[in-house]
């Protein structure tokens, strides 16, 4: 009996931790729709909030790729592709994965995103941890050469993100990738 006790007062101090007071809509939408609707009620509303309410410390996203964006090592390719259920870094792909890493090695104020992807076969669950191990090997290999780790952030997309649409071999081969962003 005192077990019985014992297992639901765990149970319902788990389901406790797991409770949240945080919410999900934030009054940022609020304030923005003030601050945005009207040129006299904006400023009216910007003066009762306080100081600063309509400015933001988060910085915007810029979605068509600036040449900050693009900028690395030029006439370098930016992909490096991997066999079938493979995340060895192959040898033929080593010069490239060298002159990235003299790059940032040189320039210690950039970074690079390192994006893992696959091809469509396997699960959804296999094909990101995959293409994760896929982009931490090549992070191991920059990193080995003269990269920082702070430089360098893996990330796997698994089979989200295909380069090519296909089902042949030609199509996997392509998909079979890790593309190098910088920021």
């Amino acid at each position: 009996m005192i077990k019985r006790y014992f297992v639901l007062a765990t149970v319902a101090a788990a389901l406790a931790g797991c409770g949240s007071s945080v919410k999900l809509d934030p009054p940022i939408q609020d304030s923005t729709a003030t601050s945005t609707s009207g040129a006299g009620t904006g400023a009216t509303a910007a003066g009762t909030q306080g100081q600063g309410a309509g400015q933001s410390s988060v910085a915007p996203v810029q979605v068509g790729g600036s040449s900050a964006d693009v900028a690395g090592p030029s006439g370098v390719d930016r992909v490096i592709y991997f066999d079938y259920d493979s995340f060895v870094v192959q040898p033929a792909f080593q010069s490239v994965v060298d002159q990235h890493a003299r790059f940032l090695q040189a320039n210690r104020g950039r970074s690079v995103v390192l994006e893992g992807s696959t091809d469509e076969r396997g699960s959804r669950e296999y094909n990101l941890a995959l293409g994760q191990k896929r982009a931490e090997a090549v992070r191991r290999a920059l990193t080995l050469v003269g990269a920082t780790d702070a430089q360098v952030e893996a990330i796997s997309f698994g089979e989200e993100k295909p380069a090519v649409t296909g089902s042949g071999e030609g199509a996997y081969a392509k998909n079979r990738r890790v593309e190098l962003r910088y920021r």
